[in-house]
């Protein structure tokens, strides 16, 4: 059946996991259409055939070896946009991954809202995300961080500074210093150690 609806390809074995990612993402992206399979080896065949707005990988398919199917991946769709979806042991690739501009590395273990936040910026063209975290300050007040915040929170908490956070969003350091102090007001701390201790703390990030 023909549609419009851009389409994710999701390659998982068929896990709670992989349930609770598939409801996530209908979640946040209604108009996705989402292509299944739990097959490694058919995966650089299903990204021949056709490319994909967004191909999700989780590292511990059995019979995937994640640097080989980026590289033939990269052979046959260089532009392919792709989400590893990393755990611990010797599957999960290390170090920066090639072709940076099309590939990301997620924890597995991410919270919901860290996952929204990195997979955003190459889906929010499709349809804005839901928010991506709501939480609840003292006296039960609720707050919402956006999915680009959620992003430089995670970087926070990582140590980074501005100019580096600025680096790898492709985000001039005046944006970013703007993110922080919004994300400074709506946690209710004053310093970025506290934003990190309560982000940590509440889950905010992983």
């Amino acid at each position: 059946m023909a549609t419009s609806a851009p389409t994710v390809l999701v390659a998982a074995a068929p896990t709670l996991h992989r349930e609770g990612l598939v409801a996530l993402l209908h979640e946040q992206w209604p108009h996705l259409q989402l292509v299944l399979t739990a097959d490694a080896t058919q995966v650089p065949h299903l990204v021949c055939r056709q490319p994909y707005r967004l191909l999700i990988v989780d590292v511990l398919l059995p019979g995937l070896c994640p640097t080989s199917l980026l590289t033939q991946l990269h052979q046959v769709r260089p532009t392919q946009r792709v989400a590893l979806l990393t755990g611990p042991g010797p599957a999960a690739p290390a170090g920066p991954l090639p072709w940076p501009n099309t590939r990301l590395l997620v924890s597995r273990q991410a919270p919901s809202g860290a996952l929204v936040a990195a997979l955003a910026p190459w889906l929010q063209e499709f349809g804005a995300p839901a928010a991506a975290l709501v939480w609840h300050g003292a006296g039960g007040r609720a707050g919402v961080f956006s999915p680009r915040e959620l992003q430089v929170l995670s970087l926070v908490v990582a140590d980074h500074c501005n100019d580096e956070i600025a680096d790898k969003l492709c985000l001039s350091v005046r944006t970013v210093e703007s993110h922080r102090r919004m994300l400074l007001q709506k946690s209710g701390t004053r310093t970025l150690v506290g934003l990190a201790v309560r982000a940590v703390r509440e889950g905010w990030v992983a």
